[in-house]
């Protein structure tokens, strides 16, 4: 729990997430004001919030792939790997457009736009409360579509983020460049 996590604009919010009809499930450890603030919370609003304070390794991919949404509003993120666990999980990630989580997250809105409906989740850029609030008003809105949510979720348990398809990739790559080298050199 730390602001370089998106903390920091979730906070600035709360008032306004509290009262959109979803619950909350918090998982994690890190500053003591946000440690704080979702005890608080958990404690004002008992059938909303539910917070884990502390690590659980088992206990966090439980949530995630029990959960129909992930939040992952970061500030920065040069490669993230909850996002990759959701798209799993068939657990929509929100996120914020930046680093890992641009390369791995389509937003389903700017992909149906396209034509494609590749769409895996749904994405914000500027880093602020407001734009984080009105991304997650979009995926609350589309969840009650069960066939657009179900397509979105497919999409994403499609994606291949695996080493092993990374590897051959790379291999890929590696004899594209011996091959320039080659002809080169005739």
């Amino acid at each position: 729990m730390v602001s370089q996590k998106g903390f920091d604009i979730f906070s600035d919010i709360i008032n306004d997430l509290m009262k959109l009809n979803v619950q909350w499930v918090i998982l994690g450890n890190g500053q003591p004001e946000y440690e704080d603030l979702f005890q608080t919370l958990a404690a004002t609003f008992p059938k909303k919030i539910s917070v884990y304070i502390g690590f659980n390794n088992e206990l966090s991919h439980l949530i995630e792939a029990g959960s129909d949404i992930f939040l992952m509003p970061s500030l920065y993120e040069p490669c993230g790997l909850n996002q990759m666990y959701s798209l799993r999980y068939g657990t929509v990630p929100l996120v914020r457009k930046t680093g890992g989580l641009a390369d791995t997250v389509l937003d389903w809105d700017e992909f149906k736009i396209r034509g494609d409906e590749t769409g895996t989740g749904f994405t914000f850029s500027i880093y602020d409360g407001k734009e984080l609030l009105k991304a997650l008003k979009r995926a609350i809105k589309t969840f009650k579509n069960k066939n657009t949510w179900r397509k979105i979720q497919v999409n994403g348990m499609q994606r291949d983020y695996s080493w092993e398809h990374s590897g051959k990739e790379y291999l890929n790559l590696y004899n594209m460049a011996l091959e320039k080298i080659k002809l080169a050199s005739v």
